[in-house]
């Protein structure tokens, strides 16, 4: 599961050398030697960002599926999970988004959203599953560490 930027706590080790160089823009850090296309990465930054309409626009503009691989293979749902982004995680499901893909680490969207406790983004991604089946297979899917989301910290409605 990706982690957001000084979200966890570690120093981060700076490239003296500028090999691996990043800059920020809009608040985005961006990895200037990234493989991903420019498109892949218009997408990545606006889900990361939280921007809905540059969102929009990357996905109006993609070549492929809405959950093509970005970096850590983290899809933009995974991505717009992860920040908190409810706006882009609507707008990622109602263009086809598939809840249930898998990041570098086996994790699905659902388990950045628990771990950022995002309670509306969870609920936003149990009431478009598309079956009860599909809610309990999204609850038991175990990364790669063995974990499953932990979603007995969040006041979910007794419903689900």
């Amino acid at each position: 599961m990706a982690v957001p930027r000084g979200g966890n706590g570690l120093n981060e080790e700076e490239d003296v050398d500028g090999e691996n160089a990043i800059f920020e823009e809009n608040g985005v850090d961006y990895d200037t030697d990234s493989e991903l296309p420019s498109h892949l990465r218009d997408l990545a930054a606006a889900a990361q960002a939280g921007d809905v309409a540059a969102l929009r626009t990357a996905i109006d503009n993609l070549n492929g599926r809405v959950d093509e691989p970005l970096e850590d293979n983290d899809s933009a749902l995974h991505l717009a999970c992860l920040y908190g982004h409810l706006p882009c995680v609507q707008l990622l499901l109602e263009r086809g988004a598939d809840m249930e893909v898998k990041d570098e680490d086996e994790a699905i969207p659902l388990h950045d959203a628990c771990a950022g406790g995002y309670l509306e983004i969870v609920q936003l991604l149990f009431s478009r599953a598309s079956s009860p089946e599909c809610v309990k297979r999204m609850i038991e899917t175990a990364d790669i560490e063995g974990d499953t989301v932990s979603i007995l910290n969040l006041q979910l409605p007794h419903s689900l």
